[in-house]
């Protein structure tokens, strides 16, 4: 038994700095396991009564802190253990420096990803606009957000862009958006009846909310046209492409009817004999 006692409290050196023993395996691996459980049955208690979006967001930034408390737990032990962690430091220090500038940008997603989480900037089902795409948000993680485009794309978003980049979150103030189409017509034309179809082009389609009513707005006299924005309001963001598009088929459609021109810009060149 004594000779089992002295072979498990055998110190073995790795360095002059660096040694362990069978029984410091075991305790760290102890303490460890401990820290494990401990952390699982947090995390465990503090999500029972979060809503399915909440407990996500709280996942990931515990993911997060788990590390962060493992590697406390690790330099608290060893350092307890008589385990000189200078030497350590002292032997990586080039490899550390190089790591940390490749991870740089590694944990500015990361930072970002636990303010995003925090005041709740972006939330699932979002749309965002962000460096000229847009996407409703699938999933938000400590590093990176997952968005879903207009044609069913993934965009894979990191994190630090939503502190580097402009950032339009469609949906923030409610599901109603604002679209508007942009019209032309001849100088010839009647205004009032060119703003009395616009907007029963408006009314009469199903996909537009009636409350706010749509407007027609006289923007312009442009070089070679009247110029008029049809504005409207509709609930799906993901149907904006579509229903601008039905409605430039209609208007198509009922100017042509009504014998209304769309004219194209027109140049006169003279030549000099």
């Amino acid at each position: 038994m004594k000779k089992f006692i002295d072979f498990i409290n055998k110190e073995f050196f790795i360095t002059d700095n660096i040694k362990f023993s069978i029984v410091t395996i075991l305790l760290v691996s102890l303490i460890f396991i401990t820290t494990y459980l401990l952390l699982k049955i947090t995390k465990k208690i503090a999500t029972k009564k979060l809503d399915e979006e909440r407990k996500l967001k709280f996942k990931s930034v515990f993911t997060f802190l788990n590390y962060f408390v493992y590697i406390i737990v690790a330099l608290i032990t060893f350092q307890n253990f008589g385990i000189n962690l200078t030497g350590i430091f002292a032997a990586s220090a080039a490899l550390l420096v190089g790591i940390g500038l490749a991870l740089q940008t590694f944990f500015q997603d990361i930072i970002s990803g636990i303010l995003i989480l925090a005041d709740q900037t972006v939330h699932v089902g979002d749309i965002i606009e962000i460096d000229g795409k847009v996407g409703r948000v699938e999933n938000i993680k400590i590093r990176t957000t997952r968005a879903v485009t207009f044609d069913n794309k993934v965009l894979i978003i990191p994190n630090h862009k939503y502190l580097t980049s402009t950032l339009f979150n469609w949906t923030e103030n409610g599901t109603v958006l604002r679209g508007c189409v942009s019209i032309g017509v001849s100088y010839d034309s009647d205004v009032e009846n060119i703003k009395d179809i616009l907007l029963e082009i408006a009314n009469s389609h199903p996909h537009l909310i009636k409350n706010p009513p749509p407007k027609v707005i006289f923007k312009n006299f442009g070089d070679s046209a009247l110029e008029f924005d049809l504005i409207f309001t509709y609930n799906n963001g993901f149907r904006v492409n579509l229903i601008e598009s039905d409605i430039r088929f209609l208007v198509h459609k009922k100017f042509k009817e009504n014998n209304i021109e769309i004219p194209f810009p027109q140049r006169v060149v003279h030549l000099e004999k």
